[in-house]
């Protein structure tokens, strides 16, 4: 069933709204990303999950089940949590980070530390680099680290605020796709935050974009909110409406085709189509009228 949202809120005692009359759903086993710029409710809707922040108004189930009345602890010790800066301890070695979470919920230290090198070894590390500190790993390595424990225990529901927003956009771009491949393996329920549209577009089964204000602006695919913008703030915020996303083809060498956006910048490559292809015709095999017509 997954999380749902129902009417929810959040005002502040100094009158601020951080949300307002909020609903949505996250369905189980896919990956929902909020995404806003600053100020926006973003990390105050994840928060709500487990409990570090209560709605003001509204209701929040999982699995059907108002959350309103859990223990707030053992909520959180049942639900992975991954932040920008991966929150890791620094006095406290690699392989102890990762088995934090299994030692809280009664685990004993050989077992732990054995579930946590499969853990490194799932998101891509080296086990052996679970005898190092922190700080003795690159950014890179940190939020895998910081992935790996929020793996641990096996939740159900994993919560990622900003989770790659805080290393260079080669590496960005690596743990994204490593996101999408452990996802596709664990099929986990993700609510993610980001205010990076890429990231968005490329992780999101749905993508919920808010407004300033705290209010949903839109809800929907990546396709859906590219194609069919609510309004001018989403068409705005895409940049559908400034042309950015309208992509253009031309011919390149060995078969392939240029993709540059509406400025002429190049952003990449695409094969040519099977078969033969006029040699005006874009790669989706379509001609251009003749000059003059």
């Amino acid at each position: 069933m997954g999380i749902e949202f129902r009417h929810v809120e959040k005002t502040y005692p100094d009158g601020a709204q951080a949300v307002r009359d909020i609903s949505f759903t996250v369905p189980s086993h896919t990956t929902t990303v909020l995404l806003g710029s600053s100020g926006c409710g973003k990390t105050t809707l994840l928060r709500m999950v487990n409990r570090m922040v209560d709605p003001t108004g509204g209701q929040l189930l999982i699995d059907g089940e108002d959350i309103a009345g859990a223990e707030p602890v053992r909520l959180r010790r049942s639900i992975g949590y991954v932040m920008q800066h991966s929150g890791l301890l620094p006095h406290r070695r690699v392989i102890d980070n990762v088995a934090t979470g299994l030692r809280l919920n009664g685990a004993a230290r050989g077992p732990a530390r054995s579930q946590a090198e499969e853990l490194l070894e799932l998101v891509g590390l080296d086990p052996a680099l679970g005898r190092r500190y922190p700080d003795q790993l690159s950014g890179g390595q940190q939020q895998r680290v910081g992935v790996a424990r929020g793996l641990a225990g096996d939740p159900n529901i994993l919560l990622m605020d900003e989770p790659f927003g805080a290393v260079d956009p080669l590496v960005r771009l690596e743990l994204q796709q490593q996101m999408k491949r452990l996802q596709t393996e664990l099929r986990k329920t993700v609510l993610l935050v980001t205010h990076d549209i890429e990231e968005a577009l490329s992780l999101g089964d749905q993508i919920i974009l808010l407004r300033p204000g705290g209010e949903i602006a839109q809800a929907g695919t990546a396709q859906e909110l590219l194609s069919a913008p609510a309004d001018d703030f989403v068409a705005r915020f895409l940049g559908v409406a400034q042309g950015r996303r309208r992509l253009r083809t031309s011919a390149g060498q060995d078969g392939e085709w240029v993709v540059t956006d509406a400025e002429g910048r190049p952003l990449g490559v695409v094969e040519a189509p099977p078969g033969p292809v006029h040699p005006r015709a874009d790669p989706s095999g379509s001609v251009p009228p003749e000059d003059g017509r």
